[in-house]
């Protein structure tokens, strides 16, 4: 009877401290999901206003309206004006090629130094590492200089292909780390058994190795797209005629008058080769979750 006593109020004392605790939860609950909220609106905010601008006809806009809403008359003629009369077509198109060839060469080259980091037993290979990862995060801008005398010296400015080896200045340091990390959890076994079965380095790299580290090849080939579709810094140091633009310098040009800045037209060219990149991230986020994080401990 006593010990029942007893667990009584032990018990009404534990209920009162959860009926507490409760409201605590609840309101710190809601106070994560309200920073969240504020956050991801006002990350978008810019875009959604592009967006909004994008869809205003020249009249309207030099009206000088500042509504948050979409205008009375949605028009999508600067859109038809951006691939008619702007001739934005070209710059899409070189921006598609430059990318696509500085993805295919990142991939393969940062392939094949990650495998060979992380297979290869020398001093010092934590501070190789971390120098490719420093050197990842080196201003473009430090670079351009030295690049501008070399590409007049050999015919690489105002070339694609120079535009090419630029982005792999860009792409290569921090692809090579993720791999080399990567490769670095892939059990040796797998590779020594392919090789006692006939197969060379290379072979069992690509039969074996490569299927495996998918996770972090794609994520090495969606980064490395972003980085060369999204460059303005390189593009406008070396390309100077209008057949070589890419579609990030294109926008940089479009739209000027002699009096006037068109700026409907111009944010109709951001969302036009913004909406690749977000479909790419959004129906890729996984793949690049699971390739950023698979490798981080070793």
């Amino acid at each position: 009877m006593t010990g029942t006593s007893a667990v009584a109020p032990a018990s009404r004392a534990a209920i009162r401290r959860s009926r507490a605790i409760r409201p605590r939860r609840v309101a710190g609950k809601t106070g994560f999901f309200l920073l969240l909220a504020i956050f991801v609106l006002a990350s978008l905010f810019p875009f959604y206003w592009i967006v909004v601008t994008s869809l205003k006809t020249t009249t309207e806009y030099n009206q000088g309206t500042t509504s948050l809403l979409p205008p009375s008359h949605i028009t999508f003629s600067n859109y038809v004006d951006d691939f008619t009369q702007q001739d934005f077509i070209r710059p899409l198109l070189n921006s598609v090629g430059v990318a696509l060839a500085t993805t295919i060469l990142t991939v393969l080259i940062a392939a094949l130094a990650g495998y060979a980091l992380s297979r290869t037993s020398i001093r010092g290979k934590g501070g190789i590492l971390g120098f490719i990862l420093l050197a990842a995060f080196f201003p473009a801008l430090a670079v351009v200089g030295p690049m501008f005398i070399a590409y007049k010296h050999v015919g690489l400015l105002n070339t694609l292909p120079g535009l090419v080896i630029c982005y792999l200045v860009l792409t290569l340091p921090l692809a090579t780390w993720l791999l080399a990390n990567y490769f670095s959890q892939i059990p040796k076994e797998l590779e020594e058994a392919a090789i006692v079965d006939g197969s060379t380095r290379v072979q069992a790299l690509r039969k074996v190795i490569v299927p495996v580290a998918m996770p972090a090849m794609f994520t090495v080939a969606i980064l490395s797209f972003i980085l060369a579709w999204n460059d303005f810094t390189f593009a406008v140091s070396f390309i100077s005629t209008a057949n070589n633009y890419t579609a990030p310098l294109a926008i940089f040009n479009l739209g000027n008058s002699q009096y006037q800045v068109f700026y409907n037209l111009i944010d109709a060219a951001v969302v036009i080769i913004s909406l690749p990149i977000a479909l790419m991230v959004i129906f890729a986020q996984k793949r690049i979750i699971s390739g950023l994080t698979a490798g981080s401990f070793r």
